[in-house]
């Protein structure tokens, strides 16, 4: 069984994606700060991550998501976003945001399921050819 870290500070996301997730297999842990969330993914081992990117700072996701890749951590990082229908800018993966994906918030539960379920899928092919 998978398990998906869900780091927000949003109770209704994390409770929301969480039976989501459940309800689909999946074995969900949640994080609702950033010292939570590096504690939680040390202990939990998480096989993707799914990061909201304000939580009691606007740029804590982005924090994260390069302290976990600095840390040598290489499991798929979704980042949950609404900033940038706030500010009107568009996001995408890079060397600065070190993560699979960007989805805007709302998420509908289908498309999150698919991206989930499609960054495990690619996270386990890289793994096996690197082995």
């Amino acid at each position: 069984m998978n398990k998906i870290a869900i780091i927000d500070d949003d109770p209704d996301i994390v409770e929301a994606n969480t039976m989501l997730l459940e309800a689909n297999g999946f074995s969900v842990v949640s994080a609702a700060s950033v010292d939570e969330a590096i504690a939680l993914v040390n202990a939990e081992h998480p096989d993707l991550i799914i990061l909201d990117v304000m939580m009691q700072e606007p740029d804590d996701g982005f924090y994260l998501a390069n302290r976990f890749r600095k840390s040598g951590f290489t499991i798929p990082i979704i980042m949950l976003t609404s900033v940038s229908k706030a500010i009107g800018f568009n996001f995408g993966a890079s060397e600065m945001v070190p993560i699979e994906e960007f989805l805007e918030k709302p998420v509908p539960p289908a498309i999150l399921l698919d991206k989930v379920k499609f960054h495990l899928a690619q996270s386990k092919r890289s793994t096996h050819a690197s082995h």
